[in-house]
């Protein structure tokens, strides 16, 4: 993901790519620039956005870095509790640098999360299922957790779960906010999916997003470095930068 970040913000026209930060990939060159291995190299280069697709244990590290040296961060990176983003929020108050922290930069996905939230006042019964590649450590996906969290707050009157005996253990999933179910597919050939399943008495109705290539992330990405100096402190969301 960091190679085509990379990639995307240097043909951007309005953005200039200066430093790339990578301790595994360190000696290497991406467009033109040669890849650092300590955080430094984005205050050295004039960095004012910097972009983290990383893990959480790294943006952990790296997001208060870039609160304390004035730069503004865009972050991908999913596996971030409440906790980290409160400690965001603390880092980020005041008239210093800002933060935007999305789960999903597709705006597709985006869409497909506001979707699930409006249909869900309507129906009885929902499910939620996300397929991603197998290299994807946490599950469900950030996204898939984040659409749990909006549709339970949109509607908490869902009918319970009828099965009294699971023959497999976790077949029904995991249980989310207001008891809605949500499975996770780890699979090679995929990048990121995701359906949300809402049925009422005669009818379903079935919303997906598929992201077949990791450049369906890159214009969410571009917008959210362009905006990021016009949103104070910590936005959760990229909705909020779309205005949805």
């Amino acid at each position: 993901m960091g190679a085509t970040v990379c990639q995307a913000v240097a043909a951007e026209p309005g953005l200039e790519f200066v430093a790339a930060v990578d301790p595994h990939a360190a000696g290497g060159t991406i467009e033109g620039i040669t890849i650092a291995s300590e955080l430094r190299a984005f205050a050295d280069a004039g960095a004012e956005v910097v972009v983290d697709f990383t893990v959480a244990d790294a943006a952990r590290t790296t997001v208060p870095w870039l609160a304390m040296h004035g730069i503004h961060a865009v972050v991908g990176t999913t596996g971030l509790t409440d906790e980290d983003v409160e400690r965001f929020r603390h880092e980020f108050g005041g008239d210093g640098p800002n933060c935007i922290i999305a789960p999903n930069f597709a705006i597709s996905a985006v869409l497909m999360m506001r979707f699930a939230e409006l249909a869900a006042p309507f129906f009885d019964t929902a499910e939620v299922i996300e397929l991603h590649h197998d290299g994807k450590a946490d599950a469900p996906s950030g996204t898939a957790v984040a659409t749990l969290e909006r549709m339970a707050a949109a509607s908490q009157e869902w009918a319970p779960d009828p099965t009294t005996k699971e023959v497999v253990p976790g077949a029904r999933g995991g249980v989310g906010p207001a008891g809605i179910r949500v499975h996770a597919v780890r699979m090679r050939g995929m990048v990121a999916h995701q359906e949300v399943i809402l049925g009422a008495l005669g009818q379903t109705l079935t919303i997906r997003q598929d992201s077949y290539d990791r450049s369906s992330f890159m214009p969410g990405v571009l917008l959210a470095c362009k905006r990021v100096a016009e949103h104070p402190g910590v936005t959760v969301g990229l909705d909020k930068i779309l205005g949805l």
